[in-house]
């Protein structure tokens, strides 16, 4: 048989505790799903090939790192753009100077099919800094390839890291 007060007592508790529940340590709402931020390193996984059949055959492709600003009044900095390959030893810079992102503006970069430097596990560390607490950018790797008239496409999300300090 069912409880009235004991529904609706649980169905309040729950109420009241979910905004409480709903904040992360860092002050922003999991329920709302806006990240902000002054300052990030996040690490972006790149597939530069996989595997298919039962031979395991490399499959190369091609991949593009995408950093957008979502910001629509603020500009950010992106610091550093390195590529590392499977072993994370560093394999390319690809910024010598910061390079400023304007609100809502975008840039990328590109790996080509036939570069195999970075292997499976090749990854980006994009560094980006903004003057004040803005929308933080997304950043992710769209990964395409094709063989024999199938083609595969696929995104690898960025993920906020804490790099070690020298």
């Amino acid at each position: 048989m069912w409880n009235h007060r004991r529904s609706l007592g649980a169905l309040l508790a729950a109420i009241l505790w979910l905004p409480i529940g709903m904040l992360a340590a860092d002050g922003w709402s999991a329920t709302a799903d806006i990240r902000l931020a002054k300052k990030q390193s996040v690490y972006v996984p790149v597939y530069s090939n996989v595997y298919s059949g039962p031979r395991k055959r490399p499959l190369q492709l091609e991949a593009t790192l995408a950093i957008r600003s979502t910001d629509t009044g603020a500009s950010l900095r992106i610091t550093a753009i390195d590529y590392y390959d499977t072993g994370g030893k560093l394999v390319r810079r690809f910024l010598e100077r910061p390079r400023v992102l304007g609100p809502l503006a975008s840039t990328d970069v590109h790996i080509e099919e036939r570069d195999v430097s970075g292997g499976f596990g090749a990854n980006f560390i994009v560094r980006w800094e903004a003057d004040r607490i803005i929308n933080a950018p997304i950043i992710e790797c769209v990964m395409i390839g094709a063989s024999g008239g199938q083609g595969i496409s696929f995104v690898s999300p960025g993920q906020e890291i804490r790099e070690a300090t020298p």
